[in-house]
């Protein structure tokens, strides 16, 4: 009979064993591109979220003024008064002072809720708070702030100005 000898071959594993050069450089290659398109977007959102925020400023201290007001109104007193009452108003742990009717700049920050996210202080006015330090609206153009004026007269509103735009947000 015959019998069949089976030889095995044996691998051994050698030291050293990694990628080519040829790999390395195509898996660099396909990240940096990866990256040159990532980057620019990233950046934009950045510049997107910092104008949301700045959107929800101005719906907090809207809201917050329209509050005030009426609080003003419904004790009693006239919708243009200008002052602070006497017993003071006091929301949410803010006394308010008014002008023709609705809460001054100083208020309305502390009233919105807008002193712990925001920068509230260096700004030019009528610039009352702003996406982070980097956004202050100190330079001559407006940067990513927005801006709170009080009533110029009876029987008128206070105006709101968003000065973010994807330009100043960056």
């Amino acid at each position: 009979m015959n019998s069949k000898t089976i030889q095995k071959k044996q691998v051994r594993p050698t030291a050293g064993q990694g990628f080519t050069l040829v790999e390395l450089v195509v898996v660099v290659t396909i990240i940096s591109i990866l990256g040159a398109f990532a980057l620019p977007k990233f950046a934009a959102l950045q510049a997107d979220a910092r104008m949301a925020k700045m959107q929800s400023a101005v719906g907090s201290m809207k809201a917050a003024a329209a509050m005030a007001h009426a609080t003003l109104v419904t004790r009693g007193h006239s919708g243009s008064f200008t002052g602070t009452p006497d017993p003071a108003i006091v929301i949410e742990g803010v006394s308010v002072t008014y002008v023709n009717g609705y809460p001054n700049a100083a208020s309305i920050v502390a009233l919105a809720g807008l002193a712990e996210d925001y920068v509230i202080t260096g700004l030019t006015a009528p610039r009352v708070v702003a996406a982070d330090s980097k956004h202050t609206g100190s330079s001559s153009a407006n940067d990513c702030t927005v801006s709170y004026i009080a009533p110029a007269a009876a029987n008128t509103q206070p105006s709101y100005t968003v000065n973010a735009t994807i330009d100043n947000c960056t």
